[in-house]
């Protein structure tokens, strides 16, 4: 399986990424982004500083200049690279990954994101050309963005600090960096001290083990929310007073209480899991929901050409109109935050609040290992029962089947070798029965 992903770059750090590789994306990635300056981050993982360094001196060979923002957020990288118009961009993460995986995310000038089908095919192609140094040899000084990124944050909150007991877990990731500046003191957190070993849960807020000490101490210590980042601190995800999991695509209805009231209706995207109570819930602002591909590649570009206010998606990235159309989890933490705040002030609780949202009945993501993805797809839609029209087809991503009282989305993840289900109905019985029914279709073609 190829290292350059749908968004991204990514693989086992010293075997399907190594140090040459590294080299040759960073010796090739002026020409490609057609800039003779890069602005180069990276996370803590072991691996990092020799990619890093490695994708440094690629650069310089290639004859452009390196700006160097050393330890960083991803979200952080964004800032800069939108702030100060960088035209060319390269984070050193695996995000969520485990600690040996490393990889790269590239964004080209407005810090839009450069996946596949932007760039990344194409640069897969350049480095397996020998790269032959340029005559002049580029020059690095290093920046830190931390207060710049730290004030944008303040200005576009307000300046509001959580008042309410709130749980921070940044997974001894990135967001360790900036989490205690940002939540204040009084907040308590978990795992803040930064190793990219990851020797507290592993860094995919996702993954149920990785919630469970979070959950048990905001129930411990009577907490109004816990929140937890992976380990770019890109994205971000929520557990309400009870220490229940709230589903990432929730928040996205959530946020309408700060951006929608008062204004014109406005857009707002959202990926192809999404709940239909996203939708159903902003309907209150006549906001128009637009339903996209997943992943930031896509999502970050198709807000700016809606010039949608914000959007999210069910794997907790959230995107902002304000953020050069890009993702901050201690952002959407924030605003997040304040909104759970004037509801507790209302004496409404965050289960509460989610509990107006969400109607249905939902399956979760359900990940599948099976090699021939478009067989099972096609199994799955040729099993549907006689008689039982869809209402909607989406065949964007995979495909989206809504039908009166529920709905499916099969497609093949983009990322990790998995076909990847999720299905939603009105009532738990129905659920149940049309969940049995797919997943018995999936499994026998495993």
């Amino acid at each position: 399986m190829s290292i350059f992903k749908a968004y991204d770059i990514r693989g086992l750090a010293g075997v399907e990424l190594d140090e040459e590789m590294a080299y040759r994306i960073g010796f090739y990635l002026p020409t490609l982004l057609g800039s003779d300056q890069v602005l180069l981050g990276r996370d803590a993982r072991e691996s990092s500083p020799a990619l890093h360094q490695a994708v440094l001196k690629g650069i310089l060979d290639a004859g452009a200049d390196v700006v160097d923002a050393g330890l960083c957020t991803t979200p952080m990288l964004y800032f800069a690279a939108g702030q100060y118009g960088y035209r060319a961009s390269i984070q050193i993460t695996a995000s969520h990954n485990g600690p040996e995986y490393n990889g790269f995310k590239i964004s080209g000038a407005n810090a839009l994101p450069v996946g596949y089908e932007q760039g990344l095919g194409k640069l897969e192609s350049m480095v397996r050309q020998a790269p032959k140094t340029a005559g002049r040899r580029g020059s690095a000084k290093q920046m830190d963005f931390r207060l710049p990124y730290l004030a944008f944050l303040q200005e576009k909150t307000g300046n509001y600090q959580p008042q309410i007991p709130i749980l921070v877990d940044t997974s001894n990731g990135m967001g360790g960096l900036l989490a205690p500046s940002i939540f204040g003191k009084d907040a308590t957190y978990l795992f803040l001290d930064i190793d990219g070993r990851f020797p507290g849960h592993d860094p995919n807020p996702l993954n149920p083990d990785s919630r469970r000490v979070l959950s048990e101490a905001v129930q411990k210590q009577g907490a109004a929310l816990g929140m937890i980042f992976d380990g770019d601190a890109d994205r971000v995800m929520f557990v309400d007073e009870q220490g229940a999991f709230i589903s990432p695509d929730l928040m996205i209805a959530v946020l309408g209480h700060h951006f929608l009231p008062g204004r014109p209706p406005a857009k707002v995207l959202q990926d192809i899991r999404s709940s239909r109570a996203v939708a159903e819930y902003l309907a209150q602002w006549k906001a128009e929901v637009y339903t996209w591909r997943v992943g930031r590649a896509f999502a970050a570009s198709r807000l700016r050409t809606l010039d949608g206010v914000y959007g999210g998606e069910l794997a907790g990235h959230y995107y902002f109109r304000d953020f050069f159309f890009s993702d901050s989890g201690m952002l959407a933490a924030l605003l997040i935050t304040r909104v759970a705040e004037e509801f507790a002030e209302k004496g409404i609780p965050l289960s509460a609040l989610i509990q107006t949202i969400q109607p249905y009945h939902n399956s979760g993501e359900i990940n599948f290992r099976i090699e021939d993805k478009a067989g099972a797809i096609q199994a799955v839609l040729d099993v549907l029962p006689e008689g039982e029209a869809p209402v909607s087809i989406m065949d964007f991503d995979g495909y989206r089947l809504d039908f009166p009282d529920w709905w499916f989305n099969i497609r093949a993840s983009n990322t990790e070798p998995y076909l990847r289900f999720i299905a939603e109905a009105k009532y738990p019985g129905m659920l149940a029965s049309k969940l049995s029914l797919l997943e018995s279709v999936l499994n026998s073609v495993q």
